[in-house]
Order: C-alpha cells, then sequence, then structure tokens
C-alpha cells in the first residue's frame, strides 16, 4: 500500500483487511482487489481484497445472529448506544474528516465543516429518536376489544451507499436501521470504502455489539446483487443511479424472499429564479448549488431557469463568479473545488459539455486544468446556455460542475419546464413573493423544494424523491417507516364476547 504521509493515519488498522464482520476487520475471499485512488493526484493509496459471496454470506449470518439481542433490547438502551456512538465520531472527527477528502477529493473543508459534523449530528439525532419508535395508543373500535399498533423491526438490512458521499450515506443507511432495532450489513462503493470501515469501527468501539453493523467492501455484480438477492436479508436499501436502482428492483423482485425496498435514485435539480428574485442571493444559490462536491450531488442545482427579464444578466454573473472559484489541492485551505471521483468520471462529464457545443454556448469552463492539477481528476466549473428544453444535457443526469441556464416568460412556463424531466429529488424557487414561491413548492413535483436557497438539509426533515429518483425517504423519524413494519394486536375484552363470535360463525354447539 502506498500511504502519502500523514494524510491517512488510519492505514494501519484498515491493513487488518477491507471486510468489517461481527466487530473486527477480516480479508475478502473474491481472490480479487482494488485500490482506492486519490483523485486530486492519481495515486493508489489503500488496496484491498474485494468480498466475495463467502463474505456476504458470512456477514449476513453475523448480523442475523445478533438481531435477536439488538431487537430485544429496550429503546433507552439503543439509544444510550448511539449517543455513545456520536460521541465517538466526534472525538475522531479529524481522522474521518481527512480520510472522506483523501478518498473522495474533496475539500479539506467541506468535509471539517459538512460532511462530518452532518453524519454526527444525525447520529445524535437517531439517539434520541430511538426512545420514540411508537404505533398507535390503545382503542377500542370494535366495542368488545381493545385495539393496539406495535412496530417492530423487519430483521438484517442490506444496503447499498455511492461513492459521492461515502460517509454521510454510511450514516443515512445504517443510522435509522438500527435505532429501530434492525442489523444491517451495508456495501460502500468500490472507489470509497474508508470511511464506511471506519463508520462500523466506531460503533464498535462505542459499544454497540458485535455483527449490528457488518461491512462488504466488493463489486456491485458479486457482493451487491448477492446481498440483495440473499435469503435472510429482510430489506434492501440503495442510493445511486436510477439505472443501478432498476438492477437492484430487478433481483430483489427475482429473490426467494419477498423483500422491503426503499430507492434513493438520480436527480436533475431544477433552479427556479422568477422576475423578482433577489439577483444577487440567486446568483450565490446557483453556483453553490450547482458546484457542492464538484456537482456530485443528486440535489445539486443543475436546471437553472430564469425569467427572461433576469436572464442576460443572471448568465453573466453566474460565469463571472464560477470563474472565481478556485481549484486547488483538497488538503490546501484555499481551495473551493476538488476533483471529481475519477478520471473516468472526469471524462464522461467532458463528454456531455462536448457534445452540447453543438446545440448550445459554453458561457464558461468547459475544460480541464492543465498545470500542476493536470494529473488530477480536475474540471473547470462549467455554465451552459441556450440548449434546448429536450437535449441531452437539460435531461440526463451529469454528476459533475456544470450548471445550464434557460430562460421562460410565463410562472406557467416556468413550473412546467421545472417539472419536465424524468426526475424528482429537489428543486428551489426564488421570489420575494410569498404566493409565487408557495405555489412552486406546491406544483413543482419533487421530495424537496427550497426556497430562497438550495442543498441544505437537516437530520429532522426527510429525504427521498418522486417519480424516477425513487421512493422512501432517508434521515428524520419518517425514515422509520422504511426499516419498521406494523403489527396490530387485538384483545378480547369478554369471554362472552367469545362465545357470541364463536357462535356467530359456527352456529350453536
Amino acid at each position: 500500500m502506498h500511504n502519502p504521509g500523514h494524510r491517512f493515519p488510519a492505514e494501519e488498522r484498515l491493513a487488518a483487511g477491507a471486510q468489517y464482520i461481527a466487530g473486527r476487520p477480516a480479508h475478502g475471499t473474491s481472490g480479487r482487489t482494488h485500490a482506492v485512488v486519490d483523485p486530486a493526484t492519481g495515486d493508489e493509496v489503500y488496496t484491498y481484497e474485494l468480498a466475495g459471496r463467502d463474505d456476504v454470506d458470512a456477514a449476513v449470518a453475523a448480523a442475523r445472529e445478533a438481531f435477536p439481542g439488538w431487537a430485544g433490547a429496550t429503546p433507552g438502551e439503543r439509544s444510550d448506544a448511539l449517543h455513545r456512538f456520536a460521541a465517538v465520531l466526534a472525538e475522531r472527527a479529524e481522522e474521518f474528516a481527512r480520510a472522506e477528502s483523501l478518498q473522495c477529493g474533496k475539500p479539506l473543508k467541506l468535509t471539517r465543516e459538512f460532511d462530518v459534523p452532518g453524519t454526527i449530528d444525525n447520529t445524535a439525532f437517531f439517539a434520541g429518536a430511538a426512545r420514540h419508535l411508537q404505533g398507535q395508543s390503545a382503542g377500542e373500535y370494535s366495542g368488545d376489544h381493545t385495539s393496539y399498533v406495535r412496530r417492530e423491526p423487519l430483521g438484517v438490512v442490506g444496503s447499498i451507499a455511492p461513492w459521492n458521499y461515502p460517509l454521510q450515506m454510511a450514516a443515512w443507511k445504517i443510522l435509522p436501521a438500527i435505532a429501530a432495532g434492525n442489523t444491517i450489513v451495508l456495501k460502500p462503493a468500490e472507489l470509497t470504502p474508508l470511511t464506511s470501515l471506519l463508520f462500523a469501527e466506531a460503533a464498535t468501539v462505542a459499544g454497540i455489539p458485535d455483527g449490528v453493523v457488518n461491512i462488504v467492501t466488493g463489486t456491485g455484480v458479486v457482493a451487491g446483487e448477492r446481498l440483495v438477492g440473499h435469503p435472510d436479508v429482510a430489506m434492501t436499501s440503495f442510493t445511486g443511479s436510477t439505472a443501478v436502482g432498476k438492477r437492484v428492483s430487478e433481483v430483489a423482485t427475482a429473490a426467494a424472499t419477498v423483500k422491503r425496498l426503499h430507492l434513493e435514485l438520480g436527480g436533475k435539480a431544477p433552479f427556479v429564479v422568477f422576475d423578482d428574485a433577489d439577483l444577487d442571493a440567486a446568483v450565490n444559490g446557483a453556483v453553490a448549488g450547482a458546484l457542492i462536491n464538484t456537482g456530485q450531488d443528486c440535489t445539486a442545482a443543475t436546471r437553472a431557469y430564469v425569467q427572461r427579464p433576469l436572464y442576460e444578466e443572471f448568465v453573466a454573473r453566474t460565469a463571472a463568479l464560477m470563474e472565481s472559484v478556485r481549484l486547488g489541492d483538497p488538503f490546501a485551505a484555499g481551495t473551493d473545488l476538488g476533483p471529481l471521483i475519477s478520471h473516468a468520471q472526469r471524462d464522461r462529464v467532458a463528454g456531455f459539455v462536448e457534445r452540447a457545443r453543438a446545440y448550445a454556448r459554453v458561457v464558461t469552463g468547459g475544460e480541464a486544468p492543465q498545470g500542476e492539477l493536470k494529473n488530477g481528476a480536475y474540471y473547470r466549473p462549467t455554465l451552459v446556455a441556450d440548449a434546448a428544453q429536450d437535449s441531452e444535457i437539460v435531461q440526463s443526469e451529469i454528476f459533475g460542475p456544470v450548471l445550464v441556464v434557460l430562460p421562460f416568460d410565463s410562472d406557467d412556463e416556468g413550473i412546467r419546464l421545472a417539472n419536465d424531466t424524468p426526475y424528482g429529488l429537489a428543486a428551489s424557487a426564488w421570489s420575494r413573493d410569498v404566493y409565487r414561491a408557495n405555489r412552486a413548492t406546491r406544483e413543482i413535483k419533487a421530495g424537496c423544494v427550497w426556497v430562497n436557497d438550495h442543498i441544505p438539509i437537516i437530520s429532522e426533515m426527510p429525504h427521498g424523491g418522486y417519480k424516477a429518483s425513487g421512493f422512501g425517504k432517508d434521515m428524520s423519524a419518517y425514515s422509520f417507516e422504511e426499516y419498521t413494519q406494523i403489527k396490530h394486536v387485538m384483545f378480547d375484552n369478554t369471554a362472552v364476547a367469545r362465545k357470541d363470535w364463536h357462535r356467530t360463525i359456527f352456529g350453536d354447539r
């Protein structure tokens, strides 16, 4: 393994293996290895053995064995464990921030201020939420019977997380599942397993029992499909592209057992600027919303619709602000934007922009920087204008630092264009008029609509999409709907009622 100096201090601990099963690291048994590459330099920083089917089976068996004890713990006991978990994460915040920056190319200031604090907050939220897994209170609905509703865990959850927010996505999958009393096997993306492994290790340090949190680091076609189709996995939760989400759905449906399915898929978020908007705020919001995490965010602002009186000024000012964004070493204090996750992803993004030159105007960007950044997977912030609504760059998810701007005339047209994609994950509306903004929040079909902002999330509120962006919710107490099942319990209040019911069905005996 190659270690770039002090950047990855946890490497020695992970040398014991990149699977985490039953509370301890283990080596993968597939016979294949995979390298984690620093996308800022192209250097290999960690090489590990990929998981095979046997590793998945071992992880599921560990989770199944741990389930009765964890499900049988009181809500207070699970809550206490999660509070300790949040404390361990806070103690190791810098280690997590540096590992996340290293494997993803994120600026260290982003992981320190967003990814890691958000994960700690999410852990603390579910520590509290674990004590409030309530069903419906008792009621006498038939006269002679008393009913109540139990909310119970499902069993073993199999989850698959993407590479764009590896730490936060591990938390979004693991925390609601275990807070509800389930156990879990998580497969992170092959490109970015480091912080998922550290997250599971921190769970063990916090006293969460062995087998409750397990990690398998393998390919989608081997480890992923085995996990989704495993007969002892009660539920699959997947975050990633819509195309892969369809494959996950096919494998889960074809499995021998009936499974719960939760999918958080792609997005193509509209950014609708009405002619009464605060233009300064909208321009700043567009650049921040489009470029966060180098645009590798399914809720990123990707389609800006600007009412015609503001259109040309918005284009000019957004381009100027994009040109001031500083690309550089993710560990340097002055860096605003890091590389894409890989050279392959950079080339994919560049392909969209190059094809768009035939039918649209590339206002700024549209190229990879040279000089000292040439070995990294960098791509300049890019603004494209005057594309047709039905063009590829408007309709397809690019997943890079590219914003497309289109004009609209009436409010009706702006909302219609915002809804005119297969996706419906997130959107924003920009207006000083509360009635105009409220109409947009009502009529835009997306799981989240921000007003005069774009991108913030909080642990108390749900995250999930409409249409091809999937179904089900991450974060918030609403996520418990995915990770629990409802049981109706009914008590007969009188022996007479039983006799009368028997007589009604079978007659006198």
